[in-house]
C-alpha cells in the first residue's frame, strides 16, 4: 500500500501548521471523530470563558477518541476547528498548535460560528483521520 500523502503544492502557501492536499491510498482505515467540546466525561464544560484552556481539552477529547480505534494526533488528515464568534483565537489556536506541528502538517479549516450546542463552549474541534493497515 501507498503512503498516506500530505501535500503543500508548488503555487500555493507554505505553512508548517497545514498542508492543502491529502490522498488517502486504498486499504486504509478511515475514522472520523465528531465534534469534541470542552467537557469532562460527565458532560460538565471545563475553562468557562478562555479559549485557551476550552481548545486544549476539546483537543485532548479528540485525542481520546483517535486512541479509543488505535489511532493518535499524527494519524489526522483534517481538523475542523469552529470558535465562536469573539473567541480569542491567537489564545484558542495557539494553545493547541504545537500539538498539531508535524513534517507532513494535515489540513485544517477554521471558521467563527454564532454558537456551538454545548452552552458556553468557546470552540469545537472534529477531525478526519486515516491509518495504514497491515
Amino acid at each position: 500500500m501507498s503512503p498516506i500523502q500530505r501535500i503543500r503544492p508548488d503555487g500555493l502557501v507554505t505553512s508548517p501548521a497545514f498542508s492543502h492536499v491529502a490522498v488517502v491510498p486504498p486499504g486504509a482505515t478511515t475514522i472520523y471523530v465528531g465534534g469534541q467540546n470542552a467537557v469532562d466525561a460527565q458532560g460538565a464544560l471545563i475553562g468557562e470563558g478562555d479559549a485557551a484552556v476550552q481548545s486544549a481539552r476539546a483537543l485532548d477529547n479528540a485525542k481520546t477518541a483517535l486512541e479509543a480505534v488505535g489511532a493518535t494526533l499524527g494519524d489526522v488528515i483534517q481538523w475542523t476547528v469552529l470558535f465562536v464568534d469573539g473567541a480569542d483565537l491567537s489564545a484558542g489556536y495557539g494553545a493547541i498548535a504545537a500539538k498539531l506541528a508535524s513534517d507532513e502538517p494535515p489540513l485544517v479549516t477554521a471558521a467563527f460560528v454564532a454558537g456551538l450546542g454545548v452552552p458556553g463552549a468557546l470552540v469545537e474541534i472534529s477531525a478526519v483521520a486515516a491509518v495504514e493497515r497491515p
